[in-house]
């Protein structure tokens, strides 16, 4: 577990492409129970340990996640999520070069529970929840195309369905129609940075979650988002 930030009211971790926020129908262990356990280590702190989730990011994909350690920090930061003021900046890389260099994504996203799996749409649909990303091309490989991506929503799968409705999935991304995964399970998503305001000493926060070790991504590690 690597951690990036930690305070009295405040700790964020780099989350890996294993990891699950929190507990789902697989019984694995959790980020979330992680985080608990080391703080009570740390701290010594006798019987249970608080802990707010504040966002959740998808098991294959990897990078920053905030928690609460206190009450009036979770109540805050799920204000502030809410009318967002939350900044947050992800790095996709993406094997087919997206339509422009710069634009605006705007569809119309179902979810489907059953298959865990969202689907956009170009105008609204029964039951569907408007999803609004932006993107730009940070950079490229001979093979691979390098995004950093916005989101004003925050839907299921939003950033995985909408890339993949104009024609670029995500490396290792099955369920969105990329060709092959990846050996570890994961996708080439990362969430690279957050941005707030801290909320009880309201100075402002910024945090960037180091990219995973891998050949390609290391490709990328000169270029930085930008905030």
């Amino acid at each position: 577990m690597e951690i990036i930030f930690e305070d009295n009211h405040l700790i964020a971790i780099n989350k890996q492409v294993s990891d699950i926020v929190q507990k789902d129908k697989t019984g694995d262990e959790a980020l979330e129970d992680k985080v608990k356990a080391y703080i009570k280590r740390k701290y010594n702190k006798p019987g249970a340990v608080f802990l707010g989730v504040t966002h959740r990011i998808d098991r294959p994909v990897s990078g920053v996640v905030l928690f609460a350690r206190t009450s009036k920090a979770l109540e805050r930061l799920n204000e502030m999520f809410q009318e967002r003021q939350v900044e947050k900046v992800y790095w996709a890389v993406v094997q087919q070069q997206p339509p422009k260099n710069e634009d605006t994504l705007i569809h119309y996203i179902k979810r489907d529970t059953e298959k865990n799996k969202s689907y956009c749409f170009d105008k609204e649909v029964p039951t569907s929840k408007q999803a609004i990303t932006h993107y730009k091309l940070l950079g490229a490989s001979d093979k691979y195309f390098l995004l950093e991506v916005r989101i004003e929503t925050g839907r299921h799968h939003q950033i995985r369905c909408q890339l993949a409705k104009i024609g670029c999935p995500i490396r290792g991304d099955l369920k969105y129609g990329y060709a092959r995964s990846n050996p570890d399970g994961g996708i080439f998503l990362h969430a690279k940075s957050i941005k707030f305001k801290h909320p009880v000493k309201h100075d402002e926060i910024f945090i960037e979650a180091p990219l995973p070790e891998d050949p390609l991504w290391n490709y990328f590690k000169g270029l930085k988002a930008e905030l």
